[in-house]
């Protein structure tokens, strides 16, 4: 059986020209990046943004499991099949961290014969976006400490600075230092840390500004720290955004690849989906948007995490009306959730598939809760039984949800053919999208919301701390603010180890995050990492190169 990569080296690509005349692009609106990628000319909205929408199909999944879930392979897939289909498609993917890359996760360019392609290069340094938020964070970084060096006029409190410095790469030695130490010439000596790179505010910032004017207004209106008397101190008032949206110019145009069965794919932006909003960016959804007929995406995690943020942030930032979204599960993965261990996964075990049902069944419910007809993408596996295949659909029958077996990781578009049927026909029946919450509520209210309604909680708690932060944010006025949860993507709760469908917990809010620039709050539920190690064996121990430029071991 070929490696991924080896099925994305053996493809033959067209020039990137080729795929953007698909979408009615010329030559003239693209900068290219040699043969295979290019971002999109600002230019091109300009010329488009009267045109009427296609239509909006999101892609989520069940809670992630180490099973496996395949949520961007599938919806590779259902691009290439809904091209098999006649149709004029696109797709948008996040772009990968070097930081997962290169540790556990693996890549993020979809699998087997539904991927995006050039593979290695989406999957290392692609167009440089990363290392553009990269530096514009951390140059907000730099004017903080140089402002606490040259007399400090605005009084903040090196003691409640909380902007940190970002690399993306997994380092836990850099979670938390010490800097400016070795003199009075060296700085002011504070504690400050690092997180991951896409756990930056500046890139959930970068995916929801929808201009270059917008962009450096969401910039000025980060919160870098607080004064002795709590007064928050922005990026504006260092009058840094102008020299952040300097390096983040090229980074804001939308990127253009292509799937393996050429059809035109975005990969553009990438915050996380446990602490940021976890969609590709709002530029590159609405200009495909106007491109294509028929636009996949996908969002982060599951449906309560990844699905509730697409259709309560970005869809409300961008005023987007989704379609239809898909439900990816797996049996492998509902045999988990229904108390199998990962060893046993491969044995046919009908009850434990039964139980971990319950987990669909919620995810499908929460996407129904904002008026978007769901279809369930059984994404197969070779060890998956006919008996277990046939009570999941019997399963998904009782539900009163539509389904399809897909196998668009063996077959590419034309494993997806059902599925594409399915969505479709879900396309065009009724939708009644609207939002859970209203922004003008009261913060808990909202947060109240989420938790009972998506996460099935019974309650919210909240700490000493939390509460304090919550009235911070009243004080500044922010309460209208969107609401953007940090949970584990592992369970329905804000425990990991309850799989399944967990029912009456509390959910317990320690902390509360300030993200002014990109509009939201952050409850912090559990133990949030914003910057991962490395495992015992990264999987950047397997990866090389040889003289000929050939990579090996990149998944």
């Amino acid at each position: 059986m070929l490696s991924d990569i080896e099925i994305a080296q053996a493809a033959p690509m067209q020039p990137i020209t080729e795929v953007a005349a698909a979408l009615g692009l010329a030559p003239e609106e693209l900068e290219l990046y040699g043969r295979y990628k290019a971002k999109v000319s600002p230019a091109v909205w300009e010329r488009v943004k009267e045109r009427p929408d296609g239509k909006l199909i999101l892609v989520t999944a069940i809670n992630p499991t180490p099973a496996g879930e395949g949520k961007t392979t599938t919806t590779v897939g259902l691009g290439q099949a809904l091209a098999r289909r006649g149709k004029k498609v696109a797709i948008a993917l996040r772009e990968p961290s070097l930081g997962p890359s290169f540790g556990v996760k693996g890549g993020a360019a979809g699998g087997g014969y539904s991927q995006v392609v050039p593979m290695e290069d989406i999957n290392l340094h692609f167009t440089g976006d990363i290392h553009a938020v990269t530096t514009a964070h951390n140059l907000l970084s730099a004017l903080i400490d140089n402002h606490l060096q040259q007399g400090n006029a605005l009084g903040l409190d090196p003691r409640r600075i909380t902007w940190k410095r970002v690399l993306d790469m997994n380092d836990r030695a850099l979670r938390h230092i010490v800097i400016g130490l070795g003199g009075r010439a060296q700085g002011v000596p504070r504690e400050d840390g690092f997180d991951i790179s896409v756990a930056s505010e500046v890139m959930a910032i970068l995916c929801l500004a929808g201009s270059l004017s917008e962009l450096k207004e969401r910039l000025a209106r980060i919160v870098v720290g607080y004064t002795d008397g709590g007064r928050p101190v922005t990026a504006g008032d260092l009058k840094a955004q102008g020299a952040m949206a300097l390096l983040l110019k090229d980074a804001l145009k939308p990127n253009l690849v292509q799937t393996l069965e050429h059809v035109p794919a975005f990969i553009h932006g990438g915050p996380f989906a446990n602490i940021a909003h976890g969609c590709n960016s709002i530029q590159a959804t609405r200009l495909g948007l106007k491109l294509a007929d028929y636009f996949v995406t996908e969002a982060g995690f599951g449906a309560d995490l990844g699905a509730e943020k697409f259709f309560d942030i970005k869809c409300r930032v961008a005023g987007l009306k989704p379609s239809a979204a898909v439900v990816v599960a797996t049996v492998r993965a509902l045999k988990l959730h229904g108390g199998v261990p990962k060893a046993e996964l491969g044995r046919e075990n009908l009850d434990a598939l039964e139980a971990g049902f319950a987990n669909l069944e919620k995810q499908v419910e929460n996407v129904r809760l904002f008026g978007v007809p769901p279809v369930v993408a059984i994404n197969r596996f070779p060890t998956d039984s006919d008996r277990e295949l046939s009570l999941l659909a019997e399963l998904c029958r009782r539900l009163n949800v539509p389904f399809a077996l897909s196998e668009v990781w063996a077959k590419g578009g034309a494993g997806g053919i059902e599925l594409a049927e399915k969505v479709l026909t879900a396309c065009e029946g009724p939708a009644d999208f609207h939002f859970l919450y209203d922004p003008t509520e009261e913060p808990k209210a909202k947060i109240a919301a989420i938790a009972r309604k998506v996460y099935g909680a019974a309650r919210v708690e909240y700490t000493p701390e939390a509460e304090r932060d919550l009235k911070a944010i009243h004080d500044q006025g922010l309460d209208n603010l969107l609401i953007c949860m940090a949970k584990t993507q592992y369970s329905l709760s804000d425990d990991p180890a309850l799989l399944g469908r967990p029912e009456g917990f509390p959910l317990t809010v320690r902390e509360v995050r300030l993200s002014a620039g990109a509009g939201f709050i952050i409850p912090v539920t559990g133990q949030i990492m914003t910057m991962p190690g490395l495992p015992k064996h990264p999987a950047a121990l397997d990866m090389d190169i040889d003289d000929t430029g050939r990579i090996t071991g990149l998944f």
